[in-house]
């Protein structure tokens, strides 16, 4: 688990990060979305310990990476923003390399045989790294992140510059680590975060202007949530009655659906399909589906960091895993 808090980052008089604090629980994607310049990889360097925090704490699995940093970072595997590679060594001899570095225990040839097997780097194992394409790089750079098997990996813009088929690589191989590891994914690609993360963290000019589940982020805009529910019955009734419940702000019925059925979406304050699951049984009126509907994350995005005045949109809103 990863505990932030109050980070704060001067360099001179330039603030660069201003009490910075969220959350990773244990085996949890957390993608950490923001603008170029908007201090993602200032707050990943000091958690990782490549930098010193002016104020605050970044504590790796019980172990402060200020106080205890030899420790703290036995738990971290890193992926900078640019790999650290050495062109002249092949795959094989720099993940040797850094197996010697970290002091690894674990056996080394089946401990590299299984990092080369999840990352797909197995079949240029004795070409030289420099030679690689873009997308092999980045994987030689998370398998060197693997190597000790972590608990903890950190992966800073792991997509940058890749083409579309490596992006969807990376980012299948990110949600396999997933299952075994915290993971912060950072990046400005907005359906990059989206597609893998559990939850969403957005910083904006060294601020957390958001910090919410991915499914519902939308609700740092306005608060509002919106379903789809497509039901059978008379359309005007259903209306209606959808108008009636407590929370409900709009309702609006679309063409008819499957099964003769219509499609109404409901906007509300509060999560009211237990409500309208209660209306529909007490009147006969079938629901076939029903599904969350959320504000596109690239509408988040701009509501959150392009604000003409400056000024912070939205709310913060905390909701780590419960093991968090």
């Amino acid at each position: 688990m990863i505990e932030i808090k109050n980070l704060v980052k001067r360099f001179g008089d330039k603030l660069v990060l201003s009490n910075v604090s969220f959350t990773v629980g244990d085996n949890e994607i957390v993608g950490f979305l923001g603008p170029n310049g908007a201090g993602k990889s200032t707050t990943l360097n000091i958690v990782t310990g490549y930098l010193s925090a002016t104020e605050g704490t970044a504590v790796i699995e019980g172990c402060d990476i200020l106080e205890d940093p030899q420790n703290a970072r036995a738990h971290i595997g890193f992926l900078p923003e640019i790999p650290p590679l050495y062109p002249d060594m092949t795959v094989a001899e720099y993940l040797s390399f850094i197996y010697d570095l970290k002091g690894t225990t674990l056996n080394r040839e089946k401990h590299l045989e299984e990092i080369a097997e999840v990352t797909r780097i197995a079949d240029v194992g004795q070409r030289l790294i420099g030679n690689l394409s873009k997308g092999y790089k980045q994987r030689v750079g998370i398998a060197q992140a693997l190597v000790g098997n972590p608990k903890v990996i950190i992966l800073d813009e792991p997509t940058v510059g890749l083409d579309p088929r490596q992006i969807i690589e990376i980012r299948n191989l990110v949600r396999m680590l997933g299952r075994d590891h915290t993971v912060i994914f950072s990046s400005h690609i907005l359906s990059e975060v989206q597609a893998v993360s559990d939850r969403i963290v957005i910083i904006n000019k060294g601020q957390i202007v958001a910090d919410e589940k991915t499914e519902e982020i939308s609700r740092v805009v306005d608060g509002r949530r919106r379903f789809t529910f497509s039901i059978c019955g008379p359309q005007k009734e259903i209306y209606a009655a959808l108008k009636q419940i407590p929370g409900v702000t709009y309702v609006e019925a679309l063409a008819g659906h499957e099964l003769d059925s219509t499609q109404f979406v409901v906007e509300s304050q509060t999560d009211v399909r237990k409500a309208v699951f209660g209306i529909l049984a007490a009147n006969d009126w079938p629901l076939i589906g029903v599904e969350a509907m959320g504000v596109n994350l690239e509408e988040i995005f701009i509501s959150l960091v392009d604000k003409p005045d400056g000024k912070q949109a939205g709310r913060r809103i905390t909701t780590p895993k419960a093991n968090a």
